[in-house]
């Protein structure tokens, strides 16, 4: 059967159907492409600088001063974001014995010029008598989370 167009041009019937799934596929296609592609094109743009920021690592006797300390680094603005990583175990010397005790782990990323603040309020406000901080500069990312981490953290 032919369907006779506006135009004056006739089109078979499976035609018709192939000319719409096209036209709509193209459409869709479009908007993935440009979102993809506007995605892309921010990333690259922006421009990092590896080591700006880092992510430091504390291990906490329990839930609660990891809570405690988390919000604390975060409500001071030392922190963008820290991540607490419940029930690990830890086996360490201390005093001359093997040593191992349930704790929990903070994940705190900041700017780097910000570790030696961070440092210290974790060494005034922990509860062992040497808390570890220990600190890794952040190679690269993803720029808009590192950019977020920027503004979240003043200088």
């Amino acid at each position: 059967m032919r369907i006779g167009l506006p135009s004056g041009l006739e089109l078979q019937r499976g035609s018709l159907k192939t000319v719409v799934l096209t036209v709509l596929l193209s459409v869709f296609m479009f908007h993935l492409l440009r979102t993809v592609g506007l995605r892309a094109f921010s990333m690259a743009s922006e421009t990092y600088t590896s080591g700006t920021f880092s992510a430091a690592f504390v291990t906490c006797p329990n839930d609660t001063s990891a809570k405690d300390l988390a919000r604390a680094l975060v409500e001071n603005k030392l922190a963008a974001c820290v991540n607490i990583v419940p029930a690990i175990k830890s086996v360490y010397m201390w005093q001359g014995k093997i040593e191992m005790d349930d704790e929990a782990l903070l994940i705190i990323k900041t700017k780097t010029s910000k570790m030696p603040a961070v440092a210290e309020y974790v060494r005034s406000n922990h509860p062992y008598e040497v808390a570890e901080v220990i600190s890794m500069r952040i190679d690269q990312g993803n720029q808009p989370y590192l950019k977020w981490i920027g503004d979240v953290v003043p200088e």
